[in-house]
């Protein structure tokens, strides 16, 4: 069974720098879409970005030229994705969720456990 298991977060001052990382396990081949999600207090969860195999990564726009997803792994396989987070300010806080689909678009079923980011001073 693959599981989605996720790192990093935390607290940070505006105009600092996070990085999340994303690790899918129990898969014996590489996933096919592979991405970040948030959803801050009282909003709905939105895509940050997704990136598939071979494609060129998306964002959304409030994120453009600030936040850069890529993917890497071991094992023959490069299901591990990771979200450097530049130049975050308060409207970045939110809890970020790993996602996954080994066969389609985004959003899949594969969900990780959540990770908080939070941006004040």
């Amino acid at each position: 069974q693959v599981q989605l298991v996720e790192s990093g977060g935390g607290s940070v001052q505006p105009g600092g720098s996070l990085r999340l990382s994303c690790t899918a396990s129990g898969s014996t081949f590489s996933l096919f879409n592979m991405g970040w999600y948030r959803q801050a207090a009282g909003k709905q969860r939105e895509l940050v970005a997704g990136i598939g195999r071979g494609d060129d990564p998306d964002y959304a726009d409030s994120v453009k030229g600030r936040f850069t997803i890529f993917r890497d792994g071991t094992d023959g396989t490069d299901n591990t994705i990771h979200l450097q987070m530049n130049r975050l300010n308060p409207e970045d806080t939110a809890v970020y969720y790993c996602n996954a689909n080994p066969f389609d678009r985004l959003p899949g079923l594969l969900w990780g456990q959540g990770a908080q980011v939070t941006v004040s001073s």
